[in-house]
């Protein structure tokens, strides 16, 4: 996208600043809560506030409320963009400021995924028992299983595994399955659900959502059930599940629709408060796949929540280049 000269020059004054430069550098690993940026940064949060305002008016970053918090983000289609990723990626990583936010941010990261693990290793063994005080898992399943058809997969990968309910709810359908996760404990549920059921194509291994280390396109299933709302970086983890669907396959993602149950980020670690459509459907789009189905299942009570499903699939060939075109071309609009 081509802007004028005064464009320009308003871009790289709303950047030409330490604390502002310093802010895209964090928010290009990964989206941030203003607390979380105060933090690293050492700095009061209205002065963090005043920096991010005159940030997002440039169009460089984008604000999004989540509950009682406030994320941001660098901004996908801003004109601005590639200014900012050349003047980063100028930046030496030993640059001692640059260092001691990047120490920071791992501290930040660090400390979040202790609690996440603390509180699977406590309640990994009634697992299923918290997920059914949310919503109705019978529905959610059958819905699951309409939503990603009869199969047969020959390649499964679930990511996220959990206490393994994906694996067991597809195994039968797939020839060969792989279930991903951080936490040891969820795993050795896993592998008991697993074995319990005899689905012996079902393997379970301690694997990074964001960094899987499996070969793109190397199945024809991926299921990602409700696990984005526990992460600092739901897009780049969309964004690793589709790299994993082969052409003509199929990405599932269960998760919540936007809410305001705070004691579900209190108590239960959830990082975001569900997710809308348009989100999720953008990510879809720029990891190169196809919007397939948009499913709402709303709550049987007024306190419950409501589960979305959305399913994607990677297109074939030359239906794969014309996607990737109008991806651009709407981006660029």
């Amino acid at each position: 996208m081509k802007v004028s000269s005064e464009q320009v020059v308003d871009l790289l004054r709303a950047a030409g600043e330490s604390t502002r430069l310093r802010v895209l550098a964090l928010l290009a690993a990964e989206e941030l809560s203003v607390l979380e940026l105060c933090r690293i940064l050492d700095q009061s949060q209205p002065r963090v506030s005043r920096h991010l305002k005159l940030l997002a008016e440039a169009g460089l970053v984008e604000r999004f409320p989540d509950g009682a918090w406030v994320f941001y983000r660098l901004a996908q289609k801003s004109p601005g963009r590639a200014v900012i990723e050349r003047a980063l990626e100028l930046i030496d990583p030993r640059d001692p400021i640059a260092r001691g936010d990047a120490e920071r941010l791992a501290l930040v990261r660090a400390e979040r995924a202790a609690g996440a693990q603390a509180y699977f290793a406590r309640n990994a063994a009634r697992w299923n028992e918290i997920r059914s005080l949310y919503v109705d898992e019978a529905e959610v399943e059958a819905a699951i299983l309409q939503a990603a058809g009869e199969g047969p997969f020959d390649e499964m990968v679930d990511l996220g595994a959990g206490a393994g309910r994906m694996l067991t709810l597809f195994g039968r359908r797939a020839g060969a399955a792989l279930g991903l996760d951080l936490s040891q404990q969820m795993l050795n549920i896993a592998r008991d659900e697993v074995a319990k059921a005899g689905l012996v194509q079902c393997e379970l291994r301690h694997g990074d959502i964001f960094a899987t280390g499996l070969p793109g396109g190397c199945a024809d299933l991926v299921t990602v059930h409700q696990v984005l709302h526990y992460l600092g970086d739901p897009a780049a983890a969309v964004a690793e599940a589709a790299r994993l669907v082969a052409e003509g396959g199929l990405l599932l993602i269960a998760d919540f629709a936007p809410h305001d149950h705070e004691f579900l980020r209190e108590n239960h670690q959830h990082r975001r408060l569900g997710f809308a459509d348009a989100e999720i459907v953008a990510w879809i789009e720029v990891a190169g796949l196809v919007l397939d189905a948009n499913i709402a299942l709303p709550p049987t009570s007024d306190e419950g929540l409501t589960v979305k499903i959305w399913t994607a699939r990677r297109p074939h060939g030359l239906a794969a280049v014309r996607n990737a075109a109008k991806t651009a071309e709407r981006s660029a609009a």
